[in-house]
């Protein structure tokens, strides 16, 4: 009995000593020789902030350790004397002079107002490079110049015989000033018709008309007749050209005369010529066939292709009519008063 109960005693004792041995040996643990070297102040590199996402959890280092297996661990015998040397201040200093930094500059600064180096002054030299050269042809306002035009230059068949009518103008002086000479006439059956020149003073009084003043002769028909010329000619506008002149003649006979013309551009070089002219006088004159009033008025459509700008050859219709007084004279001399011709000719200038 005695030596069952001190079995029994024994065996209580041993599984005691079995369930305190591991509290007692992490009590008995010298954590001396655990310490971990610290690093020395102002040393230490500081890790950026990681930005954190609400709502997401943060994510475990591999290396982490997990604390909550060390809620019963005794810390008392720890050696933290390591770390009684470290000097937080400095760490303290360096959050000071970021707040204290004035990051102002690392703005964009702004561009200067005046140009770093002076502009120099522009000179003669330098106005005269930015010019292109012209060719070697110098421009001037008083150059003389020229220019001559054949108008009309045309032949048909009708009842009396062929016949051939001409029309023709020119020009010689500066850009304000030139002497125009304009001519115009026709010979039916190798006998002239009506024939007459004009030698015009021309002045320019705007970039597109000018005053012209001078003298017409008529040499055909009846005797020959001179006239003192006065006038306008130019571009009217939508780009009609006019020429309207004044007369006035021997024995107090005075006349007028109008003529208005248009080039349509078919294509580039195919172009209708549209024309309308229309003659006036102040009293009869038997003589020459000529009666007061309104004389005679024609029209013509000219077709014409330039194979080059100066010449260009064409077909085209006319129709010419009397009127009062002249259309009497007329009757009297032909038995008609107005005839319509099929025509070809030929334009040119130089």
């Amino acid at each position: 009995m005695i030596a069952a109960t001190m079995a029994i005693r024994l065996l209580v004792a041993a599984i005691g000593l079995a369930l305190l041995s591991p509290h007692a040996a992490a009590q008995a643990m010298d954590h001396s020789a655990m310490s971990m070297p610290m690093p020395q102040a102002g040393t230490t590199k500081k890790q950026p902030a990681k930005k954190m996402v609400p709502g997401k959890p943060k994510a475990k280092s591999p290396d982490a350790t997990d604390h909550s297996q060390m809620q019963g661990m005794d810390h008392s015998g720890m050696d933290h004397s390591g770390m009684e040397g470290m000097d937080h201040s400095q760490m303290q200093a360096d959050q000071a002079d970021m707040q204290g930094m004035d990051h102002s500059m690392h703005q964009q600064a702004p561009a200067p107002n005046q140009p770093t180096a002076p502009i120099p002054a522009i000179t003669d030299a330098d106005r005269a490079a930015a010019v292109p050269p012209h060719g070697g042809h110098d421009m001037m306002d008083n150059a003389i110049h020229s220019y001559a035009l054949l108008n009309r230059l045309e032949t048909w068949n009708d009842t009396p015989g062929r016949g051939v009518a001409w029309e023709g103008r020119g020009w010689i002086g500066t850009d304000l000033n030139r002497v125009w000479v304009r001519t115009e006439g026709e010979r039916i059956s190798s006998r002239t018709e009506s024939a007459n020149a004009e030698v015009l003073y021309g002045h320019s009084v705007s970039p597109w008309w000018d005053v012209v003043a001078g003298v017409r002769h008529d040499f055909e028909p009846g005797n020959g007749q001179t006239f003192a010329a006065i006038g306008v000619q130019g571009l009217a506008p939508q780009k009609f050209e006019v020429e309207a002149t004044a007369y006035v003649g021997q024995r107090g006979q005075i006349a007028m005369r109008f003529e208005t013309e248009y080039e349509l551009l078919l294509t580039n070089r195919l172009i209708l010529q549209p024309m309308v002219e229309v003659n006036a006088y102040g009293k009869d004159d038997r003589l020459r066939g000529i009666g007061s009033g309104l004389s005679t008025a024609g029209a013509g459509l000219r077709l014409r292709y330039e194979f080059t700008r100066q010449f260009a050859p064409y077909l085209g219709v006319t129709r010419e009519q009397a009127f009062g007084r002249t259309a009497d004279f007329r009757r009297e001399a032909s038995g008609q008063k107005g005839d319509t011709r099929f025509i070809l000719g030929v334009r040119t200038w130089f």
